[in-house]
Formats: C-alpha cells, structure tokens, sequence
C-alpha cells in the first residue's frame, strides 16, 4: 500500500497556481507549463486509479450476486478484497467526493463489462438480470466484508469476513 504523498486537491490547487503566474508571465527558473503539466497527471493518476479499482469492485459484487458458478466466487471476492487495500493508499476525500459525483457513470461501465463477460461465458440470462440503476453505494463498494446482496443471505458466512 503506497501512502499519498500529495493529496488530489492540493495538486489540482498548485497546478492553478502555476497555470496562473504562467498566463502572468512569471519570469523564473522554472518551466511552469510543463511543472503544472506534470502535477497535474500526477493527481489524475491517483484519481484514476481509484476510479478503477472501484469499477474493478462493482464488476466482481454483479457477478457474485448474479453469476451462478460457484467455483470462481473465492477469486472475485479475493479481488474485492485486494482493490479495496489499494484504494487505502490513494483515497483522499476530495477524491471520494469525485467517486461520489461520478458514481452512475462507474456502475455504468462496471455493468457493461460484466454484460460482456456473462455473456461471453454463455450467462445470457444472468446478464440480462443485471439492474441498470447502481445496485450498490460507494459506502458499500468500500465498504470491508461486504460481497454484495446475495451475502446476505443464509449463507453469508462463506461471503462475510468474520466480526
């Protein structure tokens, strides 16, 4: 787990800043186009990881909830598990606050990868069962131990962490 060295909002502010004495022709050592440029893919690469590993979530909850095989369920859920550590290094509010914003537009993207793959795996009817409103919350996505709606059934404990 790698911890944020700068946080999402504080580079976005700095890359303004340099943006700003760059239009007022600040006449120092630095090459602020370029400096403002590099601090800029730097917050967008943190916030684009985190948007992927919660789509990575999304996809691996519709297909625990609607995929029937049982055999590749451990591996999905290890997959939650592991997309959810990475997130601890690099979410920052602000960049939760995106999640948030966008978080139509994840599920969105999450559910069409899985139509791909339910269908590709003959699940025709699986994939045609998947809700085309968010089935889940960014508090669930990250939230520890949840494995989705069919978790919470009477079977759980094979999809709960223990308490």
């Amino acid at each position: 787990m790698r911890p944020t060295i700068i946080s999402y909002l504080w580079a976005r502010r700095q890359v303004e800043a340099l943006r700003q004495l760059e239009r007022e022709r600040w006449n120092g050592p630095l090459d602020l186009k370029e400096l403002a440029e590099e601090v800029d893919d730097l917050a967008k690469r943190d916030r684009n990881a985190c948007r992927s590993q919660v789509r990575r979530i999304i996809v691996h909850l519709l297909k625990l909830d609607h995929s029937p095989p049982k055999d590749p369920r451990a591996d999905w859920m290890e997959s939650i598990y592991e997309a959810r550590d990475a997130l601890r290094g690099d979410l920052t509010p602000t960049i939760e606050r995106d999640l948030r914003d966008d978080f139509h537009a994840l599920y969105r993207s999450a559910r069409d990868q899985v139509l791909i793959a339910l269908a590709g795996h003959g699940e025709g009817d699986s994939a045609t069962a998947l809700p085309e409103d968010p089935a889940y919350t960014l508090d669930d996505v990250l939230r520890d131990g949840f494995y989705g709606r069919k978790a919470a059934g009477p079977d759980s404990s094979r999809f709960q962490e223990s308490t």
